[in-house]
């Protein structure tokens, strides 16, 4: 996918991409394995409901880094907040780590960007290289 392409909804075109990173609260070591395989899941599911598109997505174990097509009349607030919300509601439910070490799972933090005129595949490669830096 390049920067050229662009969605539209019944009122507007659009090409909204961001890159958001964001910690989980004490910046601990918390998304095992499982958690990632299953965080994963939650996310995809919600960005298909809400007309999102995850275009690249790196899990290490105490953050994330997410890039994301987000239709403009829904926001790109709302759809983290979203994430953040259920995510943690869900896997804290399912994995009892995250209960006792954690009042929950995420900071209330994170930090956004728009991609502007950089190629997406280079935005895309930094994402995906986040582990081996």
């Amino acid at each position: 996918m390049t920067l050229a392409k662009y969605k539209s909804n019944n009122n507007i075109v659009y090409s909204c991409k961001y890159p958001v990173v964001w910690c989980t609260k004490y910046r601990r070591d918390v998304l095992t394995d499982v958690v990632q395989e299953e965080l994963k899941i939650i996310l995809q599911k919600i960005c298909v409901g809400r007309k999102s598109e995850v275009l690249a997505l790196e899990l290490m174990s105490d953050h994330m880094h997410l890039l994301v097509d987000v239709d403009p009349q829904y926001g790109i607030h709302r759809l983290i907040k979203e994430i953040k919300g259920n995510s943690s509601h869900t896997l804290g439910k399912k994995h009892k780590h995250l209960r006792t070490r954690l009042p929950t799972l995420w900071t209330n933090s994170y930090f956004i960007s728009t991609v502007g005129g950089a190629p997406l595949t280079v935005i895309k490669q930094y994402i995906e290289n986040q582990k081996f830096i």
